[in-house]
């Protein structure tokens, strides 16, 4: 901070990163308000904060946002050590609480009180729409199975338009260029996942995750489901939920016969690897992806038949070709080897066609 003049060094002091300074926490029980084990920060605060995530005119800023684990009604406080005022000549800190109210729909608590008598009546608390899919997955820390279940809701649904409105404010946090959708559009389809968990006897469900898809039209008669959003809640990454999300998605369209093939909208690095996983789990029990059929190329019968079967496109049928010939090839063996990276060469070079010049130079045209 060198050459900074004594007062603006005495404002820096009164910046806060506010990707450190927003707590989020998944309520089940009052004491897990006091407990920091529960507590977690978003990845990114940007789209509130503007690209610098920093609050101006606070020293230890806290932004609570807390949720109970199944409705998700929320409580909203700040607090802070000092903030700037008077002292301070034409400087104003900024206003934090309207930034926040502009994403959290109304009806908050702002007291701790308030938040803990809507928590005792969290049992009345049920998952919206159709139930699709059940699994389990063990816990080493509790030493035994806990029980999750996948749902399909719409607008329909009761209560289930605040629900939402509610749960979509997690996507401020974790997805970089997140935005609310037009929920009135009934094209839009929503895959929810849930915890089974156990209070006083009775049995809970805590939010886990959920998926966002929108029906586009395809000419004459069918549809495209693209997944426009995804987020697992941090507590729950990891544990291979989003897998069982995608492929439960999945397995609901493939049943469809007006759905043409299902697509993401934009989608991000990780996305693509989960995407991955799923498909090659689908693709590999088909006859035409056996180790023989794969050895002797790509084929049109992988497109159609994944197509028509499990509604994959050509492009991504592409990948899940290349990923299981992989795991066929000995890559030990050297004509085995060779095959397959020229496989992946072609792939390559397929849109582009070249020719010499004049004078010898190869010259390479997109013919894409």
């Amino acid at each position: 901070m060198a050459g900074l003049t004594a007062m603006e060094k005495k404002l820096a002091e009164y910046k806060c990163n506010t990707n450190e300074a927003i707590q989020l926490k998944l309520v089940r029980f009052p004491e897990d308000l006091e407990d920091e084990n529960t507590t977690f920060n978003p990845e990114y605060s940007h789209q509130v904060f503007g690209d610098d995530e920093v609050a101006f005119g606070y020293k230890g800023l806290k932004i609570l946002l807390y949720y109970i684990a199944g409705n998700l009604s929320t409580l909203f406080r700040i607090e802070y050590a000092s903030k700037v005022n008077e002292k301070f000549d034409c400087v104003e800190a900024d206003d934090v609480e309207s930034k926040i109210r502009e994403i959290i729909p109304p009806g908050f608590c702002t007291n701790t009180d308030d938040f803990v008598s809507l928590l005792e009546k969290e049992v009345n608390f049920k998952p919206f729409g159709m139930l699709l899919h059940t699994y389990s997955i063990h816990n080493e820390e509790a030493g035994e199975d806990i029980t999750y279940q996948i749902y399909k809701a719409d607008m329909t649904c009761p209560g289930f338009r605040e629900y939402h409105e509610r749960l979509q404010t997690f996507l401020m946090w974790f997805i970089e260029t997140a935005s609310f959708i037009d929920v009135d559009d009934e094209r839009w389809n929503y895959f929810l996942v849930f915890e089974k968990y156990n209070k006083d006897g009775a049995t809970l469900f805590a939010t886990v995750g959920y998926m966002t898809v929108y029906n586009y039209y395809v000419y004459p008669d069918k549809t495209r489901p693209r997944v426009s959003q995804m987020l697992i809640l941090p507590p729950f990454q990891g544990e291979g939920h989003g897998a069982q999300l995608l492929e439960t998605v999945h397995r609901y369209y493939m049943s469809s016969p007006t759905v043409l093939d299902i697509t993401a909208e934009d989608p991000s690095e990780n996305y693509v690897k989960l995407r991955d996983f799923v498909l090659v789990k689908l693709c590999q029990d088909l006859l035409c992806f056996s180790p023989v059929k794969l050895m002797q190329g790509f084929s049109q019968e992988m497109v159609t038949e994944a197509q028509q079967k499990l509604k994959i496109n050509k492009q991504h049928t592409r990948r899940v070709y290349e990923i299981l010939r992989l795991r066929a090839t000995n890559m030990g063996d050297a004509e085995q080897s060779r095959s397959y990276r020229l496989d992946v060469k072609r792939r390559l070079i397929g849109p582009y066609k070249y020719h010499r010049d004049s004078c010898g130079c190869v010259l390479f045209t997109n013919c894409c």
